[in-house]
């Protein structure tokens, strides 16, 4: 049974309550970005094909990817404003081909994902080929999710004003939960203050670019 999980990274949101795109935002690695290490990280978790959907207010990206090889994919979503679901749908629409098993989605809301999560949840959806397989930490579950190819048309029928959601709870009872003790999974940056609160210090003034 083929077991292809492409990657794709929901970086489409305004990033209103932060002030500035979280893409470009520093970790607290020299010269790393949010979207550079998160997809540095899923590779190293087994991720092959990678897709960032962006927005079309979103600056260029190439500066977080210098260095790494192969290159994801960057693709546009023309309208963001529908919510996440969208620009999860644009995403499967790129990667869906004969082969790929399921999809591995995450946020560069949550840059602190590690690679050792990703290489169990992919295991765990080898394994089982549960609907949803995802992790959880002290009764709260994080990012990434793995959606498997028999929701596929579910997600692609879902309400958007619910968006990936509403597949999540129609799953509960048959998904799977991966338990780990890394809280990166579970570090949603959505405001000048998470981000102080993760990496110590304020961010960074956004430039004209």
């Amino acid at each position: 049974m083929s077991n292809i999980v492409p990657g794709i990274v929901l970086c489409g949101g305004r990033s209103r309550r932060m002030g500035q795109h979280k893409a470009l935002l520093p970790t607290a690695q020299a010269n790393e970005t949010f979207i550079g290490r998160i997809v540095r990280v899923l590779r190293a978790g087994g991720v092959d094909d990678v897709v960032v959907v962006v927005g079309p207010h979103v600056p260029p990206l190439d500066v977080a990817f210098i260095g790494q090889e192969p290159l994801p994919r960057v693709v546009i979503n023309p309208f963001p404003d529908r919510g996440q679901l969208s620009s999860l749908l644009v995403g499967l629409s790129v990667v869906d081909r004969p082969g790929v098993a399921g999809v591995l989605v995450t946020l560069v809301d949550v840059p602190l994902i590690d690679s050792e999560t990703i290489c169990q949840l992919k295991e765990l959806h080898q394994q089982t080929r549960a609907p949803v397989v995802r992790p959880v930490r002290n009764g709260r579950h994080g990012h990434p999710v793995i959606f498997d190819r028999a929701v596929f048309s579910e997600l692609r029928k879902a309400d958007h004003a619910v968006g990936a959601k509403a597949v999540v709870h129609a799953h509960l009872t048959d998904a799977v939960e991966l338990a780990v003790d890394s809280e990166g999974s579970f570090l949603d940056i959505d405001t000048p203050a998470d981000y102080m609160r993760v990496f110590n210090s304020a961010p960074p003034e956004e430039t004209d670019r």
